[in-house]
């Protein structure tokens, strides 16, 4: 197939563009480049025949329209988005402007095209999102695909608006669409300003570790290239109309996560003296913290048949050796606005 990645140059989209080249597809990977872009990401496949890159907003219609006449793609995967939910509660106009108005200006153009191309069968529009539009779980229970919304972040509620936008477009103007929610992704490329990349960078520095209130907080965890192999798998074969939530059948408390981190950076890396769990520091929560995200996969593992191959303590290992080997891509990326800095604190 020939793919349009939006947000190719990001953490789960450059994973996207790294398998889909490899499984034979050409890639047109349509980034901005804003401060969480890294095109060495994708600097694996930045010279094979069939990846391409354009810098283009999403919110730029005329130049996402350039690129759909210039390219032909036969299928959307739409990943760009602002993601950071601290940064959200800081700035949240930027996420309004992006995941909304630039989900519908994807829309438009998408529809513009398909429409043009005379509608043909094989088109798609795949919209990846996350399950924070559900909500806050309790001690119980998971989010299915019917799971009513429930937002409670800037971030989750822009990202819960890009969601109806792609449903309304299917219903009202039959575009050919598809949409997928995914629990925490976590990996190599990862921007150094979640909680895992931050740990790992913090640990190597000798740096206070954070963790969010008393660490109480659950994520289902799931690793990239396993997201990026789901998300082929509903591309090539999801319903069309359909949702599908993806998940890493790995919850975990931040502080039990955190406490991971620590003994494999103990066995791969040790310190001077004494273990990394002595750098834990709990620091004031995040206003309005999820208490618990937990996802059901079956209807993904029952009508297509996918589930992770990667058990949390396999994939942070990984991680970890990850970092350890790749100082030359993570340590540019400190300098950037905003990395090293407590957000989501203004109110």
């Amino acid at each position: 197939m020939k793919i349009l990645v939006t947000g190719g140059a990001g953490f789960i989209g450059s994973a996207v563009v790294r398998l889909a080249i490899a499984r034979g597809h050409s890639v047109v990977n349509v980034d901005s480049l804003t401060y969480a872009s890294c095109l060495t990401s994708v600097e694996s496949v930045a010279n094979h025949p069939n990846y391409a890159f354009e810098q283009v907003d999403i919110r730029d219609r005329g130049g996402i329209d350039n690129v759909f006449s210039k390219y032909e793609p036969e299928v959307v995967m739409h990943l760009a988005a602002e993601s950071h939910v601290d940064r959200s509660i800081d700035g949240p106009a930027s996420f309004i402007e992006t995941n909304i108005n630039g989900t519908f200006n994807m829309l438009e153009a998408a529809r513009s095209y398909w429409q043009a191309q005379q509608k043909p069968g094989s088109f798609r529009f795949h919209h990846i999102s996350t399950d924070e539009v559900f909500g806050s779980l309790g001690p119980t229970g998971m989010f299915t695909e019917n799971t009513p919304y429930n937002p409670r972040s800037p971030y989750s509620a822009s990202k819960a608006s890009s969601d109806h936008l792609v449903r309304a477009w299917q219903e009202t103007y039959g575009l050919p669409t598809v949409v997928t929610n995914c629990s925490n992704n976590y990996g190599p490329f990862h921007f150094p300003e979640k909680l895992v990349p931050v740990v790992i960078l913090n640990a190597l520095a000798g740096k206070p570790l954070p963790i969010y209130g008393d660490g109480g907080n659950v994520r289902d965890w799931l690793y990239v290239d396993d997201h990026a192999d789901a998300l082929l798998t509903v591309l090539e074969k999801g319903i069309l109309g359909r949702s599908y939530n993806i998940g890493g059948e790995n919850e975990r408390t931040n502080l039990e996560l955190v406490e991971t981190l620590c003994s494999i950076l103990d066995r791969l890396h040790k310190r001077n003296r004494g273990s990394y769990a002595e750098l834990i520091t709990f620091v004031t929560d995040r206003p309005g913290h999820d208490e618990r995200y937990a996802i059901d996969p079956s209807r993904i593992q029952r009508e297509l048949g996918w589930r992770p191959s990667m058990t949390v303590e396999e994939g942070l290992e990984k991680t970890v050796r990850w970092y350890l080997g790749n100082e030359t891509w993570w340590r540019p990326l400190l300098e950037r606005a905003g990395v090293g800095q407590r957000l989501g604190t203004k109110l």
